[in-house]
């Protein structure tokens, strides 16, 4: 069997500048983890994550580092004794006892070295050496020469985590170390050396089919056998094979769903690799699969080509977010904060999360996660906004780490799609790269159109592969069209307001988004300007977009008044994103028969930052999180425009019709109602948008900055204002407020005497790790809400104080107009 010992203890980090002052000649050092984490934990650099501290930490991403460790080892000439790593970042040299045994350049693959005669009895020295990204990244520009790329840095002439280099929303923070464990494995006979797994069904059966690679030492004759559900099977390995091919049938396996449809029955998979004449056992493989059917329909159709999942033979409209690396150090991500950020994703009826490309294939807990919880993943290979060299030594790299993370994550359920890169195409198409690359000069589309899918239909045929986000499906068209493949809308924020959304209906967006800082706890624990302003040094440099700021006022105009308080700033910014973002979905959404998925960009952070995300860098929820809960409801209720007019629009994601009474009123904000309809005909079936026409006395108004309609169905309700917040008589809000205590924390309840838009707890004003379960109540006068606050602290209704605490619409526009 295999004995692996695991090398994580006893590591020192060195610099490699003599000259760097203040640094000892050696510090302990964590693995896994970086040259910054073991800097900050030795107290040599202020956390980067604070104030402007980013800055001061530069240097550490140009100078080279080496990591030493001193482990015991048994050499042994009957076994193969092999150090291996699971993830070095990035261009190293590696020495065992003063001899060089390989040396590593990518992040995102792991590395094998064969160590057998080179241990020592007694103790052996392990030596990592790392050199600057940047030494390397000018090295390989002289190599390949230039390739565009949209931000600094040669992320894209190395495999390495490119937002290491800076992002619109992420610090220059340019790592060094092992980021993955390592370890020493020692076996004989022989071992697994590759397995590949896929789960997928067959009529009403479930199929899984292996394909394992073995690596010998000798010739002994093995078996492999596999187990699942009470199915075994075995197969025999002869001396001169070293690679088996066979299949299994599930009978009648239960159904793996996203999670707003069904259940994730898992099933444990246990492969055994035994040596056939002794029985020994040489090596294992478990997994938990999922059975499902997957394809993505890209056939043409009315409106162009579509861009749909079907799961199971259901046609999806995807509720999705963006995901990028939840930390700028990757190895402070534990399984469990996977899991919570999985969690919220999933409390927020998002069901699928895209990994982005200019981040890391995720480590194996959160693909895990994600099948337990019936979170679809979608996964970029890793290629972000930039040109990127075909020649060697990257061509090589790529197909490597392409190999060891299409084998090692085609197990999962929750996995449904290889996505080639992320924006290169319409870079190179709208971004003027055509002019800066040279006649017959590289710049990634051959890793797109060719290397990419031939490795996948190599590896995992099961499982769709697409060139690109966005993407059209074919060059001839441009890559970011409408009415083909799958779109990104960036005009939105960047340069005109979110009304604009309204202007497409694509097959499906994969990114969209809407600037806003984060909560107000996670402010102050990253900034410490006094006093704290929308432009105050902290505060500035935690905002990366390119004139973020000043793209968050004028996205307010038309909308809500120019704040004139820090505090006004920062609660009219995340309303205005909130509103932002649910107005795009819900319009989506309401054209479900042509758009067949809303992706949001973004879901979280790397540090704390004024950005798109709806869940900040410490995990709180900001505004947008809980607009993404109403506007994704499996059951949503809008009021839309329709050839003119207004129409309510019922989407409906469940599995059950839904057959309802709808009702509206027209009223005056005062709770004078002016006109009022009913429709008893209501019927919406399962995964169907369904339009009813207002009435006309309904749409229309005499008072427009006094009037609202009003539209429920059930207990979902709409609102259609006829001018926009900045022109609308909203009231100085008159609330009164009661705090009861309960099991975890207390029941808010919030009484308004007079009509409140969009009412906000701002729980985290009262405790940093409170959260409440709602946001962006709208109140009719004598209408009261239970805001449910989870928090240990004691409270009373004298904390929740009006205008700070309670925030709404009102607060921001009362007594302006």
């Amino acid at each position: 069997m295999i004995e692996k010992t695991v090398l994580n203890s006893g590591w020192t980090l060195n610099c490699n500048d003599t000259g760097r002052a203040g640094l000892p000649d050696a510090i302990p050092a964590t693995v896994p983890g970086c040259v910054h984490l073991d800097l900050l934990a030795n107290r040599l650099i202020p956390d980067p994550y604070i104030d402007i501290n980013e800055i001061t930490n530069d240097w550490i991403g140009k100078t080279d580092w080496t990591y030493r460790c001193r482990f015991e080892a048994l050499p042994d000439d009957d076994r193969v004794q092999e150090l291996v790593f699971d993830g070095l970042d990035t261009v190293a040299v590696i020495l065992l006892n003063g001899e060089e045994i390989g040396r590593s350049f990518n992040m995102h693959r792991t590395y094998r070295f064969d160590v057998s005669g080179l241990l020592h009895k007694a103790q052996n020295e392990l030596t990592v050496s790392f050199r600057s990204a940047y030494a390397y990244g000018a090295e390989m520009e002289k190599h390949y020469g230039y390739r565009p790329n949209n931000y600094p840095g040669p992320g894209n002439l190395m495999r390495k985590m490119a937002c290491n280099f800076g992002w619109d929303w992420g610090p220059t923070l340019v790592t060094s170390g092992l980021w993955k464990p390592v370890r020493l494995e020692s076996w004989d006979r022989a071992r697994l050396a590759e397995t590949r797994v896929t789960a997928t069904l067959s009529g009403g059966d479930g199929l899984v089919k292996i394909h394992a690679k073995v690596a010998r030492h000798g010739e002994a004759t093995c078996r492999l056998t596999a187990a699942i559900g009470g199915v075994t099977t075995t197969v025999v390995i002869r001396p001169e094979e070293d690679e088996v091919t066979f299949e299994l049938v599930l009978p009648s396996p239960k159904l793996w769903w996203p999670h707003h449809l069904g259940a994730q029955p898992l099933y444990p998979l246990t492969l055994e690799l035994l040596d056939d004449a002794g029985g020994d056992l040489l090596d294992t493989y478990e997994r938990a699969l999922g059975f499902r059917s997957l394809r993505l329909d890209t056939s043409a159709d009315a409106h162009g080509s579509a861009f749909t999942f079907v799961i199971n033979d259901v046609p999806l409209f995807i509720a999705g977010a963006n995901w990028i690396p939840d930390d700028c150090f990757p190895s402070r991500v534990t399984a469990e904060r996977y899991a919570a950020r999985i969690e919220e994703a999933k409390a927020a009826n998002i069901h699928m999360l895209r990994v982005w490309g200019g981040g890391i294939f995720e480590r194996d807990e959160f693909y895990a996660a994600c099948d337990r919880m019936g979170m679809l993943v979608w996964q970029d290979f890793l290629f972000a906004c930039a040109a990127y060299p075909e020649e060697e030594p990257l061509r090589s790299e790529v197909e490597a780490e392409v190999r060891d993370n299409v084998v090692r994550l085609i197990s999962h359920a929750s996995l449904i799609l290889w996505n080639g890169n992320n924006e290169n195409i319409w870079g190179f198409d709208e971004w003027g790269w055509r002019p800066i690359i040279k006649q017959g000069e590289s710049w990634g589309l051959g890793y797109y159109l060719d290397l990419l899918p031939r490795l996948c239909v190599e590896l995992d045929p099961d499982r769709p592969y697409y060139p690109g986000s966005p993407y059209s499906g074919s060059m001839e068209i441009e890559p970011n069209a409408d009415a083909h493949g799958c779109k990104h809308i960036w005009d939105v924020w960047n340069d005109v307001g979110y009304e604009v959304y309204r202007n497409y209906v694509p097959r499906f967006c994969s990114e969209f988004g809407w600037q806003a800082p984060p909560t107000w706890a996670t402010i102050e624990e990253g900034v410490h300007d006094q006093p704290l302003t929308p432009q105050s040094n902290g505060v500035f440099h935690h905002q990366k977009a390119t004139l973020g700021n000043d793209k968050l006022i004028r996205g307010l105009a038309g909308h809500l008044p120019e704040p004139e308080t820090m505090d006004d700033w920062h609660f009219a910014t995340q309303l205005n994103q909130a509103r932002a973002i649910r107005f795009g979905i819900e319009h989506m959404r309401s054209h479900r028969n042509v758009c067949k998925g809303a992706v949001v960009w973004q879901f979280n952070d790397c540090w704390p930052v004024t950005s798109w995300a709806a869940l900040d860098s410490a995990g709180r929820r900001k505004p947008l999180w809980y607009a993404l809960k109403a506007a994704y409801d499996p059951r949503l209720l809008t009021i839309q425009p329709r050839d003119g007019r207004l129409a309510a629009v019922a989407v409906n994601e469940r599995t059950l019709f839904w057959r309802a009474k709808i009702s509206g009123r027209r009223m005056k904000l005062d709770g004078t109602v002016l006109a009022e309809f009913e429709f008893w005909r209501l019927l919406c079936d399962r995964f169907e948008a369904k339009e009813f026409p207002l009435p006309e006395d309904i749409v229309r108004s005499d008072l427009p900055t006094e009037e609202v309609i009003v539209v429920e169905m059930l207990d979902r309700r709409a609102f259609h204002y006829f001018v926009e917040d900045i022109e609308l008589a909203l009231p100085v809000p008159r609330l009164s407020v009661d705090v009861a205590a309960i099991a975890g924390g207390y029941a808010i309840t919030v009484t308004a005497e007079n009509f409140v838009k969009d009412l906000c707890l701002m729980a985290d004003r009262v405790d940093p790790d409170a959260v409440v379960d709602t946001m962006l109540v709208t109140l009719l006068p004598g209408e009261s809400h239970v805001f449910v606050v989870r928090t240990a602290k004691v409270i009373s209704a004298n904390d929740i104080a009006v205008g700070s605490v309670l925030r709404s619409a009102n607060d921001l526009v009362a007594g302006q107009q």
